[in-house]
């Protein structure tokens, strides 16, 4: 069972609409710190934007959204853009040490890249990036013959080529492979033979983030695709992700729809078919907190509900007549049950297979006649094999604290592997023996990184409501609570996504200059079950705001740093949270790096995926949940005046999830309001999206620019 089939984006105080927006809205912890010794000022002026005001009314209330043409792709936004790309590139030239930060940046991105081997037999599929490589090659070994390189992008003519998912049939004898380019995502299905490598005729556009299971004669598989442009109207081609059957050989066109016509266009359905090739189990998910699970008896060609009423997720993987599923129903850190797919919509048939504990579990697989659960305990990885039955039968000992990235296995099949890294200890593969228990090493990525350079503690605070909140510390040994250590605190804070100790390459070369690295593990995330999850999403969005507020003002109290020397960073949901904390606390960060953000609250749903996330965020279209998103909405809490610290904002012209209108709309509201002086800079990538496949050259490029904005912005030699 793996991961790819959940969606990849408790009581709490709802804020009041223009409370959380106003400046300083909550008291400064300390008072502030002495500044730093003055840098050189370059007195940079930002571009002149153009006002076109448009003024919506929502719900009674007049709302002005001064940079709307910047939604546009247009010859003047075109133009506007090369011109904050140019101020950027003039501001960051003036910056000295920007070399040296390339080229340290350069050595620590050729430590490679490792995903957790698949296991199909005896054959063993999985992703590796090496040395100066752009891209992963996807490859196969065959039980004790030779690795083969099945797909390697890095031969192909465009760097930007990546392949985004992979799907090995149950004997490894053909692989279901997508590839995209440009971090788009809009995947085109392909089939080789696992073998000789040979490509065969099958190639099937629109799979983006394709959920597909085999048959187990090979003779073909189910698969997830997305309408035509032009099949839907116009946007609607980013929806309506349908179940469909497809034969080897057959014109796609052709295939028959199997699930997905009569529901709602915005739901996300996931496949898996039984070892026995009788139940075709789809998982639908209703955004990122409920989940519908419909089953097709192949042999009677009939569908059936198991838990179309409860508000719950779930997933999982079906061996023989019975669904093994990971569920938070009843069950808010979650528990495994086995359900008769003979009769799975009568509760009696569901049977707990592994209960509920105080570690959350987080995925597991199915291994010979075991389940090997993996699950976290305070946002630290835990492997533990169970028998069918939910016997206990031992813990698969890890390296040390850190992060689990994935875990595969095979009903029969005695081997579960899984990847692990931390902080300091880069990817490394492993199977184990699930019937004895011995480990050994698949695989591992090398780096002259030493591990006792460096220090990890997890620390408690507590956020404005009292609520405990866990946070690593990452920095070198000898970095101690001066008052002025330089400090990134980065935040995600979203969709049941986990902050876990992994390893990060770009972060020594923070690391190695003194710096200290925070990670909060915020309300709206994973680490602590669904109800953590909740505490955090749509009207109680403002704790994950209020979390990583009170992080940096525990920063602040404990003596780690000052206002001078800290910077909020985080991407997409986190570069949300990033623009929340400076619209509400401008005066507690001396800069923020907002990467593929969304800033315009009330009208994300408009744009690509938005309507995904309205049931993490809201609909602005909705009375009361507009009152929510209006009142934290980043950019529209930008207020003229402010003393703001220094922004650095990324987009990317390619991004398929997050429209970089957000970005540029934020920077034109930023650079017109602030008062400080301080830069207001956008980056915004030709050729590039939201993140995934993006070559290492040109993560290089886009760290050394982020890098040296933080340097500048906190006062750190690089030379």
């Amino acid at each position: 069972m793996t991961r790819s089939l959940r969606i990849s984006l408790a009581t709490s105080i709802v804020v009041v609409a223009g409370v959380a927006c106003s400046p300083m809205a909550h008291t400064p912890a300390v008072a502030d710190a002495e500044p730093l010794a003055a840098r050189p000022a370059r007195h940079l002026h930002a571009p002149a934007t153009e006002i076109n005001a448009v003024n919506d009314t929502l719900h009674g209330e007049v709302i002005p959204d001064p940079y709307r043409w910047l939604e546009e792709d247009t010859d003047a936004t075109r133009a506007w853009t090369v011109e904050q790309n140019e101020f950027t590139r003039h501001h960051l030239s003036a910056v000295p040490g920007a070399d040296s930060i390339r080229t340290r940046l350069d050595e620590l991105l050729q430590i490679g890249y490792l995903t957790v081997p698949l296991v199909r037999g005896e054959a063993r599929f999985y992703e590796k990036r090496d040395g100066e490589s752009d891209q992963p090659v996807f490859i196969a070994r065959h039980g004790d013959e030779p690795a083969i390189a099945l797909i390697d992008p890095n031969s192909l003519e465009d760097n930007t080529t990546s392949v985004d998912w992979t799907y090995p049939t149950r004997d490894g004898a053909f692989v279901a492979y997508g590839l995209s380019v440009s971090g788009s995502e809009q995947s085109t299905l392909y089939v080789m033979d696992s073998r000789t490598g040979e490509a065969l005729s099958d190639a099937i556009p629109r799979t983006r983030a394709c959920s597909l299971t085999w048959l187990g004669d090979n003779s073909g598989f189910y698969y997830t695709r997305y309408p035509e442009t032009g099949s839907v109207p116009a946007g609607d081609e980013n929806y309506h992700r349908h179940v469909y059957f497809h034969e080897l050989g057959t014109d796609w066109r052709d295939d028959p729809a199997v699930f997905g016509a009569d529901r709602p266009k915005e739901n996300w359905p996931g496949v898996t078919l039984s070892t026995n090739d009788r139940w075709l189990v789809v998982f639908d998910f209703v955004g990122f907190t409920k989940t519908q699970v419909y089953v097709l008896d192949r042999q009677s060609d009939e569908w059936s509900t198991i838990n179309e009423e409860l508000d719950a997720k779930f997933w999982g993987a079906a061996a023989g007549d019975v669904l093994y599923v990971l569920t938070n129903h009843e069950a808010p850190r979650f528990r495994m049950l086995a359900i008769d797919l003979t009769d799975p919509s009568s509760l009696d048939a569901w049977q707990t297979a592994v209960p509920e504990r105080e570690s959350i579990m987080e995925d597991f697989a199915l291994a010979g006649d075991n389940i090997v659960v993996h699950s976290m305990e305070n946002a630290s990885g835990r492997l533990e094999v169970f028998t069918l039955e939910g016997e206990h039968v031992r813990d698969i000992e890890l390296p040390t604290m850190g992060g689990i990235h994935g875990v595969d296995g095979q009903p029969g099949n005695p081997v579960v592997t899984f990847a692990f890294s931390s902080y300091f200890h880069p990817p490394v593969a492993y199977e184990c023996d699930v019937a004895t228990g011995v480990v050994t090493e698949f695989d591992r990525i090398s780096a002259s990184i030493d591990p006792d350079d460096y220090s990890v503690k997890q620390v408690w605070y507590n956020s404005h409501d009292g609520t405990p909140v866990s946070m690593f510390l990452v920095a070198g040994k000898d970095v101690e609570p001066t008052g002025d250590v330089p400090t990134v605190l980065y935040g995600y804070g979203g969709f049941s996504s986990s902050s876990t100790p992994v390893f990060q390459r770009n972060t020594f070369l923070w690391l190695e200059r003194g710096g200290l690295y925070a990670v909060p593990n915020l309300r709206g995330g994973g680490e602590y079950g669904e109800e953590w999850h909740q505490a955090g999403m749509l009207g109680n969005k403002q704790n994950t705001f209020d979390d990583f507020i009170a992080a940096a003002e525990w920063l602040i109290e404990s003596g780690y740093t000052s206002r001078e020397r800290l910077v909020a960073m985080g991407g997409s949901n986190g570069g949300l949270l990033v623009g929340a904390a400076v619209t509400q606390r401008p005066d507690l960060f001396d800069a923020g790096v907002a990467q593929v953000p969304l800033f315009d609250m009330l009208r994300y749903p408009d744009f690509l995926i938005g309507r995904v996330w309205i049931t993490e965020y809201g609909n602005p279209a909705d009375p009361e949940q507009f009152q929510w998103l209006h009142a934290y909405s980043p950019y529209h809490c930008v207020v003229d005046g402010t003393d703001y610290p220094a922004m650095f904002i990324t987009a990317a012209e390619s991004d398929s999830r997050v429209h970089p209108m957000h970005a540029m709309k934020m920077t034109a509201r930023m650079q017109a309001a602030t008062s400080s002086g301080k830069p207001i800079l956008l980056r915004i990538e030709t050729r590039a999206g939201h993140g995934q496949g993006k070559p290492r050259s040109r993560i290089v490029e886009e760290y050394t620019d982020v890098w040296t904005f933080i340097f500048d912005e906190v006062g750190v030699s690089v030379e």
